[in-house]
């Protein structure tokens, strides 16, 4: 745990392979489960509204996107309370990422914020107070019975799990090495194919159990009884064939084993904390944790360069390959911290030129989709 805490994050700054400048796509993401997020606060606020609501934002990160789900949840508030004509409570946000997060981007932000939220809203809205509370979520975070509205978006599909015998960020050893031999079972991927044995996906969907019964456990200790919990994060129509963008990653990289520029136990060795879970897996668990009734669950899919017109430097005479640019740097700007442990800092440029014109070739011949799983819960 402790290695992951310190390497899982975001790319930092405001630079060009930051997140803060290639986080278009979450945006949309947060955009597409706007009318959860209405419904679940609405109907909370006709409920009962405390004197002080205390909110959660869970995997934060940094950069444009990280108070948008704040800043909604407070338009929705602020639109219940008028139309019940009571005043809005005090807000007390506590903002959550793992250690290695750049807090620092956020609170550099927080002044701006402030004055945008005043001159919006007017001094009879709050006030308003945000903090940080770093650390992994699939732990505890707060005193018991403190918060009252919890929500994540993008972040709930990364494991907590890191090998216990190796330096770089994996899963977990048991069930991806053969124990006799020490050989990898999902040879050639970097996360579950339709190559992969059953024991790889075995692996993958044990690890997930675990940490998505923790994360619903600690926050059940946490928050209210009748407190809300909006969660958002990438899954899957069928679990053990996911047909996700770390199989074009992973092609990537096999390509440079190839070529003798990574070598291929490197690769062999490396498979990455993600699991990408099925509506189904996901309701089993929250059912059978039993301590959140579930409202909501639906799935969603977005084109992988869902948010790529909504950037200005898309627009030239060269949209496909641009495209292609497009969805490698994002997934530069989550991956490279943890890819840079694994394969060294060197070949990252030439990594992600190549995974940009392989996503081209990709999209070229079939439609390729992120699913995303929007989850709408009561606590008992």
């Amino acid at each position: 745990m402790e290695v992951v805490e310190q390497i899982l994050h975001m790319n930092g700054g405001v630079g060009q392979t930051s997140y803060a400048t290639n986080s278009s796509l979450q945006r949309e993401v947060i955009s597409n489960t706007r009318p959860t997020l209405d419904e679940s606060i609405t109907i909370y606020c006709n409920k009962v509204l405390p004197k002080c609501l205390r909110i959660a934002d869970l995997g934060c990160s940094s950069g444009p996107n990280t108070l948008t789900a704040v800043s909604n949840i407070f338009d929705i508030i602020e639109a219940s309370c008028q139309s019940l004509n009571i005043n809005s409570p005090t807000f007390q946000v506590f903002l959550n990422d793992l250690l290695g997060n750049d807090f620092n981007v956020i609170f550099r932000s927080l002044s701006s914020f402030y004055e945008k939220l005043k001159k919006e809203k007017g001094d009879k809205f709050g006030p308003c107070f945000i903090t940080a509370m770093p650390g992994s979520f699939y732990g505890r975070l707060f005193p018991n019975n403190s918060m009252h509205v919890v929500h994540s978006s993008s972040s709930l599909h990364w494991l907590s799990k890191t090998s216990e015998n190796h330096s770089s960020i994996q899963t977990c050893s048991k069930g991806l090495v053969d124990d006799q031999t020490g050989e990898a079972h999902n040879k050639g991927n970097i996360y579950i194919t339709k190559t992969s044995p059953a024991v790889v996906f075995k692996s993958y969907l044990d690890q997930f159990q675990i940490d998505f019964t923790n994360f619903l456990r600690y926050r059940s200790e946490e928050m209210v009884s009748g407190g809300i919990m909006i969660l958002t994060f990438l899954g899957s129509i069928q679990s053990n064939s996911p047909k996700s963008i770390y199989e074009i990653l992973g092609r990537t990289l096999n390509d440079m084993v190839k070529e003798n520029i990574i070598e291929a136990k490197c690769l062999d060795d490396y498979n990455v904390p993600l699991y990408f879970p099925s509506a189904r897996e996901v309701k089993s668990l929250i059912e059978k944790e039993g301590s959140f009734c579930i409202q909501k669950l639906n799935t969603f899919e977005i084109d992988w360069d869902a948010g790529f017109t909504t950037i200005e430097h898309t627009i030239n005479n060269n949209e496909k390959h641009k495209s292609g640019k497009y969805v490698s740097d994002y997934i530069r700007a989550v991956m490279e911290p943890i890819l840079v442990k694994q394969f060294g800092e060197t070949i990252m440029d030439e990594l992600f030129d190549r995974f940009a014109n392989k996503v081209n070739e990709s999209m070229a011949n079939e439609k390729w989709n992120h699913v995303n799983l929007v989850i709408s819960l009561i606590k008992n």
